[in-house]
């Protein structure tokens, strides 16, 4: 590795916390998207299918359905990136969105963000993905104990200077193999 890659961008060159200065940076479409895995167990996988086969995840909600609910604060998470994550610009997000996916003992958290900005949604990405589990597990820790969280992870970023970025099957692929030390 070149030493000259070596440094974070958020250090100065005494070793000093500061923020990116991203004044002479072109707005250009960024887009990331991340994923983490909620660790479910069969028991509540179980009872989540069944909610699911009712058109409900209510999970002890009453009317709020959970999964509803969880995805509503990834989204409300991404917006508020900047101030949960020190160093990170406020960004006016053009587009959020969270997915999941139910396997077996598991659920799948997706999360795609986008801005026309100067700098990238990386973090607005992987907020997202922590806070639905975070909520998701929150809702039914209090019946499943056993749930956790994991694999958190960013899965691809494009726009910027530093070009695409994407991670498939642990190998980094595309126009970020020459960036992937810089990506997080």
């Amino acid at each position: 590795m070149d030493p000259a890659d070596a440094t974070l961008t958020h250090l100065d060159h005494a070793g000093r916390a500061r923020m990116v200065d991203v004044t002479e940076k072109a707005l250009t479409h960024r887009r990331a998207r991340a994923r983490c895995r909620v660790n479910i167990g069969a028991e509540a996988s179980a009872a989540f299918q069944a909610e699911i086969a009712k058109g409900t995840a209510g999970i002890g909600l009453g009317r709020i359905e959970l999964f509803e609910a969880a995805r509503f604060a990834g989204i409300q998470a991404a917006k508020q990136t900047s101030q949960l994550i020190p160093l990170c610009h406020p960004l006016t997000l053009s587009d959020i969105r969270v997915e999941f996916h139910l396997d077996g003992e598991h659920v799948g958290i997706e999360a795609i963000s986008e801005v026309i900005g100067q700098t990238g949604v990386e973090m607005e990405a992987l907020t997202a993905c922590v806070v639905t589990a975070l909520s998701l597990a929150a809702g039914a820790m209090h019946r499943y104990p056993e749930i956790s969280i994991g694999d958190v992870e960013l899965l691809e970023k494009s726009g910027g200077r530093s070009g695409n970025w994407l991670r498939e099957d642990g190998r980094i692929t595309g126009d970020a193999q020459k960036s992937a030390r810089r990506a997080p």
